[in-house]
């Protein structure tokens, strides 16, 4: 028996993400996820892994897609107006989609891009010190993303939802202490559903309580939603950036998630990527109701690792 205990959106890939109560998931996933990018002038996506400055950017966005704002904890805050900048703290952007598209590119692959104009490209240029362009999917975005079960999704690495469990979190920060390191955030990891198991649950009910256990999920229904497993989380670099500190912060989770969770066709895993199956409501307190279980993954382990 588990339950949703934390929602995330992420408006910006790369950026910080916003702490929900509720929201609707969409077929490509969470409402409003990753359905803006950072780009380069050429239409490169900008990512943590080269510009974890993007870390401290903290976008939020209206319920219905028209408005978003651009602010960091870095440049306090101001009260700009639409369209420009609030003392050069935060601005405040009506969001267009008509404008003309772009070619972009994402992990090699060609998407289309609607630029949102000289204001976001200037007050991203300024912060992350690289000139930038700020683009959004349009409302005919059309990709397909792979997996057990296929999908669709905006500008995420690959499918709609990632999902991960305190299990898993705690599992690992037991590892971690073993070598003398200290625990990290859940935020590291960039998960849009947490899950945990319910205190009340009788023994034998708990799922939740063991590490992993989303590695095996097959299919679920969460609140209004139905959920099918794509494939385990391959985790990259983007998990060294300290998200408070917009910097890269050592070798930890990395180090330690290759001496236990290396996967055999390459990289680290750590929690579980799922298509939207069907959209509806979800919030935090839902029950994960497992419709289907898969077989549990082994891991060789390789003891001390350096990464």
């Amino acid at each position: 028996m588990a339950t949703v205990v934390d929602l995330f959106t992420y408006p910006i890939k790369g950026c910080a993400g916003t702490p929900l109560d509720s929201t609707h998931l969409t077929p490509a996933g969470l409402a409003h996820d990753r359905s803006f990018m950072v780009v380069s002038t050429d239409g490169v996506y900008r990512t943590q892994r080269r510009d974890p400055r993007l870390a401290l950017v903290r976008p939020t966005i209206s319920a219905d897609g028209g408005r978003l704002t651009l602010a960091s904890a870095e440049r306090g805050s101001g009260d700009g107006g639409g369209g420009v900048r609030g003392g050069d703290d935060e601005l405040h952007l009506d969001v267009t989609t008509s404008a003309p598209r772009r070619d972009v590119d994402l992990f090699g692959a060609t998407f289309q891009g609607i630029d949102q104009g000289e204001e976001a490209a200037a007050w991203l240029s300024d912060f992350l010190g690289v000139p930038s362009r700020l683009v959004r999917v349009p409302p005919e975005h059309d990709r397909k993303t792979d997996g057990l079960t296929p999908g669709t999704s905006g500008y995420a690495d690959s499918s709609a939802v990632h999902l991960l469990s305190r299990a898993s979190l705690t599992r690992l920060h037991a590892r971690m202490a073993e070598r003398g390191a200290p625990p990290l955030a859940m935020d590291r990891f960039r998960p849009n559903i947490v899950i945990d198991g319910r205190p009340e649950a009788r023994h034998g009910e708990d799922w939740a309580a063991a590490p992993h256990a989303e590695d095996r999920i097959r299919r679920m229904t969460i609140g209004a939603a139905d959920l099918g497993y794509a494939k385990l989380a391959v985790r990259c670099a983007v998990t060294l950036v300290d998200q408070e500190a917009g910097a890269r912060g050592g070798p930890e989770p990395l180090r330690t998630l290759a001496g236990y969770r290396r996967a055999a066709g390459g990289g680290v895993v750590f929690g579980a990527k799922f298509s939207v199956v069907r959209p509806g409501k979800l919030s935090v307190g839902d029950e994960v109701a497992v419709e289907e279980w898969g077989e549990e993954v082994a891991f060789e382990e390789w003891g001390d690792a350096e990464a």
